[in-house]
């Protein structure tokens, strides 16, 4: 038995008190009312919970990054492993189960619904219908992961049907993602039993799903932030809204997680216990999600905080154990097996050359939205020598590749407009969603240089300049590192700053926008390895465009 004091926070009746806790056996025995509020006492409320998440772009294992998760007052997570899955498939998914038993921290895996994304890029694993019943089978996966494929679900495709049918029937939740998707569109999406969306982008197309009764997750993560669009709505809507992270890199995890939305949250008017229950209860409730919220009889799962306005985190418990006190984790370090599967061999510069047989043609380009994963796109008379078109570094044209690191193949060429690099190029196995290699530059040798330093370490994310390069590997999946926390965040800070310095990106977070320059799921224009991918029409796009139908 254990016994603690302090002012408690009671988000089911709105309350405040100065009590104690009893734990017993890993639950809350008693929780005593001893009082009024007291000045100077600390605070015990519940646990936090990021509401969506995919642990893969923390560039951490589970067990890790739970490690550093519960050292800002996260609990647990509603977690979606279909980076991992498109590399392993369902292979992968049981590594990432069987990788967070080594933590307490609570992980609700998802059964990736879509592998691969789409059908117009190559993906290392499949998994159908049959395989996603499989994976709702298992006990740690407690939902059907988010939809992506929306024009699968709007256009009744057989097999995506088959898939939301199997979570019904299963009563399982059913995450959506469906960025933009508005009018009828999204009546028909949503009809299909699909209850969450984290896409969002402005407020009216939140409000719309809102009314729709769709749970809206306010996203902040390190590519996309839409915290300050979403935020305003929580006024209203806070019952029917959670926090999420979606992704994270490792050195902004070290910083803080959702106990930073909770305060900005309330530096934004929100009332504290409104914000509070999106961090907690909503996600729990709604998820079914086996996470205390400081009630009798729970689980002793929840957070003791310095005061409730800037949330920092003085120690963590979990099922009645101190898992984490004052920003330190009292867990061992985890034991990260290595798995993968990478293929491809080393490319030329040559093999990346873009010819032109017509002045007057203009290319499609990509562009580039700070914060945001859908991009747009313009036309452009291209810089060219001789017939070969090349980076054009004062307009900020840049090549983007994208190489198959499944099996050997010819490289896909685009250009893109944004990232803002001087010279050299950066490169990374991380590119969603079926997570083929990716690369920018100003120059060929530079860009094949820096994917052939991730085909090097069968996976990572790299950086050269005309004088420098540096790697980090990324051995699990050719997405994870088995290094620790605080190792591969250095390592991460360090190249971050690197691309940014000594390349030149402008990018708040050029490595993992570049991630999302593949995703062909979120519109406008992206890049797979089979070519240019226009989102807003789902289908292929030519790279050229001549003036006649430009």
């Amino acid at each position: 038995m254990e016994v603690l004091q302090g002012n408690i926070v009671n988000i089911f009746e709105d309350s405040i008190f100065y009590g104690e806790l009893i734990i017993e056996d890993g639950r809350i025995f008693t929780i005593k009312n001893l009082g009024a509020e007291k000045a100077g006492e600390s605070y015990y409320l519940p646990g936090f919970v990021d509401a969506h998440i995919h642990i893969e772009s923390s560039m951490l294992t589970p067990a890790s990054f739970g490690r550093v998760a519960l050292c800002h007052g996260t609990v647990g997570s509603v977690s979606d492993p279909h980076e991992i899955a498109n590399v392993l498939g369902i292979k992968g998914v049981n590594y990432m189960i069987d990788n967070a038993t080594q933590t307490p921290f609570k992980v609700t895996f998802g059964a990736p619904s879509c592998v691969p994304a789409t059908t117009f890029e190559t993906a290392g694993a499949v998994i159908d219908a049959e395989g996603i019943r499989e994976l709702l089978r298992n006990p740690k996966i407690g939902y059907l992961a988010e939809m992506m494929n929306y024009p699968g679900v709007i256009f009744e495709d057989e097999e995506v049907l088959k898939k939301l049918a199997i979570a019904k029937e299963m009563g399982k939740p059913i995450d959506g993602h469906a960025p933009g998707v508005i009018g009828e569109d999204a009546q028909k999406y949503f009809a299909q039993g699909i209850t969450t969306d984290h896409e969002c982008f402005t407020e009216s197309e939140a409000l719309e799903k809102l009314k729709l009764g769709v749970k809206i997750l306010i996203r902040e993560g390190s590519a996309a932030k839409n915290f300050e669009a979403l935020i305003p709505l929580a006024k209203e809507w806070s019952h029917e809204m959670m926090f999420c992270s979606d992704d994270k890199h490792p050195d902004e995890l070290l910083k803080d997680h959702i106990n930073a939305l909770v305060a900005r949250a309330i530096q934004n008017g929100i009332p504290l216990f409104d914000a509070l229950r999106m961090a907690s209860l909503n996600p729990v409730k709604h998820y079914g999600l086996d996470i205390g919220l400081l009630q009798e009889g729970d689980p002793a799962d929840f957070i003791e905080v310095k005061d409730l306005k800037n949330f920092r985190v003085l120690s963590t418990y979990i099922n009645g154990d101190k898992v984490a006190e004052n920003g330190k984790s009292l867990l061992p370090e985890p034991r990260n097996r290595v798995l993968n599967n990478f293929s491809t061999t080393k490319i030329s510069s040559s093999a990346i050359k873009v010819l032109t047989t017509d002045s007057d043609s203009k290319i499609n380009v990509i562009k580039v939205n700070e914060g945001q994963l859908v991009t747009d796109s313009f036309q452009v008379i291209p810089l060219t020598e001789g017939r070969e078109v090349i980076s054009d570094t004062e307009q900020d044209i840049l090549k983007l590749v994208v190489y198959n690191r499944y099996t050997k193949a010819e490289p896909a060429v685009a250009f893109i407009h944004g990232f803002g690099l001087k010279n050299g190029a950066i490169a990374s196995s991380v590119a969603h969603d079926s997570h083929n290699i990716i690369a920018v530059g100003t120059d060929d040798n530079a860009i094949t240089e820096a994917i052939n330093l991730v085909v090097r370490e069968k996976g990572g994310i790299s950086a050269v300049s005309e004088e420098e390069m540096g790697v980090i590997g990324l051995p699990v999946a050719g997405l994870m590192s088995e290094k620790n926390a605080e190792t591969i965040a250095a390592d991460y800070e360090q190249i971050d700053a690197f691309s940014k310095s000594t390349i030149g990106s402008t990018l708040a977070a050029p490595f993992m926008s570049l991630s999302f320059m593949a995703l062909l799921v979120i519109p406008q224009l992206k890049l797979s390895d089979k070519g240019l991918f226009d989102g807003g029409s789902f289908q292929f796009k030519p790279l050229f465009e001549t003036q006649n139908n430009s």
